[in-house]
């Protein structure tokens, strides 16, 4: 290390605690994500600044069962001016690990086994040599969540510490750590939820926030080693296509569901004229993440229904915008559809001399509109029982399957018949987000950041990139953020799952956010590494180099 602040017991410290984390498995839903919060609230209790302060170290629910819980750490310095950090401690599944899960949240015994296991294919992919090329160097780390993110967690508390550490901190820092990042951020939520009470019972003024999630760089870390200015906005705009079935034998007495729904894919999927660019920077095309007819068992007869789910990220588009756009897709795709099986029956039934059978019109609903159709024709009977449906999936972590069968009990209660295909949302939106919207306040903490980086890149004789959008969906979305009430009230009244939506209390607070974090490879993934050097020697000084500089004059 070239700084006698920054010396070797700070960065052992974040590689220990990085390590010990992730030996405790918590991926999300299991039992370990519910333990974790109190594992830590006991390690950091053990810590000379919270043996003196233990009423600064809490924890509050959040939700589930066995209950799941935020973690709150406060380091009390001069003032009310606060800075938050915060990340998620969830992961992924260990499934994708094989033979070697039971090694997954064992780093050191795992980055061996990976090497052994490489060591001895024949032949190797581009992704393997790179991989056993990295865990050779030593600079790499394997391990379920060691990249994503319990490294970021670590570099957060180092920071934490060597501000508890002087003699009398110029501010305050909150670490806060929370469940559900990787399903659907009830954490991160019920934080954003409470934060206003915890403001007001210690007296904080919180004037930003730093997100700790990790990022991906395929070379050599100059984009890994960055600051996030944003983060990207998520959409999943579903389909659900209600054709007319018919016996296979006799196709143009119906209508096809198939068809329609390939022509909404064709419109939509890899589309780059459905991506949109703010602030130099332009988001990833919209992909399908779901296509499937929705029946159980084989019959010869064509689909009634069929179920497309998309994932749009986006920079810019609000929710009112993202609807309206996609109804038009889907308006002109069933046209398209319903065109060419005219044109095709047309010829068919002329070769045999036969009239062809008549065709309805295809209509384009939103969900909003589906349930004003069962209102109509059911009433309040009707709805009771979608709601009955939803409240038996509450415990369903598929947030499309539980989508997928409250559009089918809506469209069977409303009695609709096809063509017509049904629009909506079919999971938790991620708001875009970006410091711009902070205003004056987003530009200061801009300001004070740039000067934090310039001394951590002559301090370490490095470069810390500066980017517009965390490029994954994160727990940024809800961090610091207030939601748009229209834009709102537009993804309540057409997201099927009342528990997919997004409900704010008009208490929030408000204040600019980035990202900070490790860098590694192939985060969820067997081979998800992260960079040693970077993320345990530069991280951790970084951050609290940014809490330093907030509180400045």
């Amino acid at each position: 290390m070239t700084e006698a602040g920054n010396d070797e017991r700070w960065s052992e410290r974040a590689k220990i605690l990085s390590l010990m984390m992730t030996t405790w498995p918590s991926v999300t839903g299991s039992d370990g994500e519910a333990a974790f919060a109190g594992r830590l609230q006991a390690l950091l209790a053990e810590t000379p600044y919270f043996q003196a302060h233990p009423d600064q170290l809490f924890t509050r629910p959040s939700h589930g069962e066995p209950k799941r819980a935020n973690l709150f750490a406060l380091v009390r310095g001069r003032g009310r001016r606060t800075l938050v950090l915060a990340g998620h401690f969830d992961t992924v599944s260990i499934a994708n690990y094989g033979s070697l899960a039971p090694l997954a949240a064992e780093p050191m015994a795992l980055r061996q086994a990976l090497i052994d296991e490489l060591s001895s294919k024949p032949a190797l992919s581009d992704t393997e040599a790179k991989t056993l090329a990295d865990l050779r160097s030593g600079d790499f780390l394997p391990g379920r969540g060691l990249l994503d993110m319990k490294s970021g967690l670590a570099a957060g508390i180092v920071a934490l510490e060597r501000f508890a550490d002087l003699d009398e901190p110029p501010g305050n820092v909150l670490f806060v750590a929370t469940p559900d990042e990787e399903n659907r951020s009830r954490g991160m939520i019920s934080l954003r939820n409470t934060l206003p009470d915890i403001a007001e019972k210690y007296a904080l003024d919180i004037v930003g926030g730093i997100n700790l999630d990790s990022t991906s760089d395929e070379g050599d870390g100059a984009d890994g080693r960055a600051l996030y200015l944003g983060s990207v906005g998520k959409y999943s705009p579903f389909a659900f296509v209600v054709g007319r079935p018919t016996h296979a034998g006799y196709a143009y007495h119906g209508v096809s569901a198939h068809l329609i729904a390939a022509e909404i894919m064709r419109a939509i999927e890899f589309n780059d004229q459905l991506t949109d660019e703010a602030f130099g920077e332009r988001s990833p095309p919209p992909v399908c993440l779901e296509a499937r007819d929705v029946r159980h068992g084989y019959e010869v007869t064509t689909p009634a229904h069929v179920w497309l789910s998309f994932n749009w990220l986006t920079h810019s588009r609000s929710s009112t915008e993202m609807l309206a756009g996609f109804r038009s897709i889907v308006a002109a795709a069933i046209e398209t559809a319903l065109g060419s099986q005219r044109s095709n029956a047309r010829r068919y039934f002329g070769a045999l001399g036969k009239e062809r059978p008549a065709f309805q019109d295809g209509q384009v609903l939103t969900y909003g509109k589906l349930r004003d159709l069962v209102r109509q024709r059911g009433g309040e009977q009707a709805l009771g029982r979608i709601a009955a449906k939803e409240a038996s999936l509450a415990g369903e972590n598929d947030q499309l399957a539980v989508s997928r069968e409250l559009v089918a009990l809506a469209v069977s209660e409303a009695g609709l018949e096809g063509p017509a295909v049904i629009i909506g949302f079919s999971s938790l939106h991620y708001p875009m987000v970006h410091i711009n919207q902070a205003g004056d306040a987003g530009r200061d903490f801009h300001d004070r950041l740039k000067t934090a980086i310039a001394t951590i890149e002559a301090r370490h004789a490095t470069t810390i990139a500066t980017k517009q959008f965390f490029a994954g969906i994160s727990d940024m979305s809800f961090f610091g953020r207030r939601p748009d009430l229209a834009s709102t009230s537009v993804l309540i009244d057409n997201t099927p799952a009342a528990m997919l939506s997004d409900h704010p209390p008009s208490s929030l607070l408000t204040y600019p956010v980035v990202n900070i974090g490790p860098w590694g490879r192939d985060y969820h993934q067997k081979w998800e590494r992260v960079h040693a050097p970077y993320t345990f020697g530069i991280l951790p000084d970084l951050i609290y180099e940014a809490a330093l500089r907030c509180f400045g004059d």
